[in-house]
């Protein structure tokens, strides 16, 4: 946000060019939805840490461009290769986790993830600090991206396989390697017992895109779509972009310091859900998650709306704003890449996270594009309350659609659901 609100500056545009740089913001998104659904495909054809190797080429190619952009159409090239990239991996990076993560601490190590991701957003904001009074700062932060990239291809290249990958595609020897390296050699017969009881009497080929579609796998893969969908329409992005104006109201005039305090927040929750995760499981955190969320949207719209509350709104609003942003970093942030690859069967698990994925960009790319107009026609307050009526549906959906995975191996969570495997 802080971006879209400086690009005209920082290119030299004019105000009749805002539209362009709006679109410098979006096209990261749009090339995010592009990259999650490319993601599924090169997982399944290259395996898991190949196919982050090769994403490392559009995040750099992606970071460069922006560095050293001359015009909005290079910037808008350079950020959405960088939006492929991001998307690529967001497709990869939970499925990888829970294929390579033993199943009693799978929860702690899928959230850690989100909790890294969160300290990343945390650090970006604090690392433009000094950079602030710099007419070239965004070239530097721009800059700064492209190491995280480089480090990616290398940390991969000397990163173990997924064993179920190496499995699936009949490499026996390695896939025990790559266990012994994982769990150590006591584990070798264990998990390949588990391995070979999945797919013993199956002789089907990986699944292809419309396979998801079909009545064996189409509700698992619905609920899969469904949490990112409830995810994003349940207001984060709106509480973000409003942040800096609901922390102004309440005397805090400077953007970074507002920014900072949702991203402290964030880290908190989600910290604090990194130690719940395998102790309290993926369900009743959604659950808890959305209603607290709910009450905090609701606690949002009555600080604008009610008179009674004016004296008190800045800090009302403050307060529903950090409520928020803990609620959905306890579960609706990192839940969902977490649960979907443990639900999905092994043979679609690739493409179907890749296809929710898709649906979390597309909607996070919508809702930018159409927020602010939505917000002008009925009002904020309004908008408020019609994401707390989502929060509540999602409580509904979840609590109906849902099932528990704590404990559970891979394996024994793809029987359960698909009985005829």
């Amino acid at each position: 946000m802080v971006l879209l609100s400086t690009l005209p500056r920082i290119l030299g545009l004019q105000k009749t060019l805002y539209y362009k740089a709006r679109w410098v913001v979006s096209a990261l998104l749009a090339g995010a939805t592009v990259g999650s659904f490319t993601g599924g495909a090169l997982a399944d054809k290259f395996g898991r840490t190949r196919s982050f190797q090769l994403d490392a080429i559009p995040l750099t190619i992606g970071a460069f461009l922006c560095v050293t952009a001359q015009s909005v159409q290079t910037m808008i090239i350079g950020r959405l290769l960088a939006g492929i990239g991001i998307g690529v991996t967001s497709a990869i990076v939970p499925l990888y986790i829970s294929e390579i993560s033993p199943t009693e601490i799978r929860g702690t190590l899928g959230s850690v993830n989100q909790l890294f991701i969160c300290i990343g957003i945390l650090a970006a904001l604090v690392a433009g600090l000094p950079l602030a009074g710099n007419p070239l700062w965004w070239r530097t932060m721009f800059g700064i991206a492209i190491l995280p990239s480089i480090l990616l291809a290398l940390g991969m290249a000397v990163s173990p396989e997924s064993p179920r990958w190496l499995f699936q595609q009949g490499k026996i020897a390695e896939a025990e390697k790559s266990i012994r390296t994982l769990f150590g050699k006591e584990r070798v017969a264990e998990v390949m017992h588990d391995l070979t009881t999945a797919t013993q009497g199956s002789t089907e080929p990986e699944a292809g895109w419309f396979d998801l579609f079909s009545s064996r796998y189409r509700k698992v893969v619905s609920v899969g779509a469904a949490l990112f969908l409830f995810q994003q329409l349940a207001g984060i992005n709106a509480v973000v972009y409003y942040s800096t104006s609901v922390f102004r109201s309440a005397g805090i005039a400077s953007d970074v310091a507002a920014s900072a305090l949702v991203g402290t927040a964030n880290v908190f929750g989600t910290a604090v859900a990194s130690s719940l995760m395998d102790r309290q499981g993926r369900k009743s955190l959604l659950i808890t998650s959305f209603c607290g969320m709910a009450a905090s949207m609701l606690l949002l719209s009555l600080s604008f709306t009610w008179k009674v509350l004016a004296p008190y709104s800045g800090t009302l609003a403050v307060l529903g704003t950090v409520l928020y942003v803990l609620s959905f970093s306890l579960g609706a942030g990192p839940v969902p890449a977490l649960l979907l690859p443990e639900i999905f069967a092994s043979r679609i698990r690739a493409k179907a996270v890749a296809l929710s994925l898709g649906m979390h960009w597309i909607s996070n790319f919508v809702i930018g594009l159409y927020f602010l107009s939505v917000v002008t026609k009925f009002g904020i307050s309004s908008v408020y309350l019609g994401f707390a009526t989502v929060c509540l549906l999602a409580v509904l959906y979840i609590a109906a659609n849902v099932v528990e995975t704590k404990g559970r191996s891979l394996e024994e969570i793809e029987r359960a659901l698909n009985p005829a495997i």
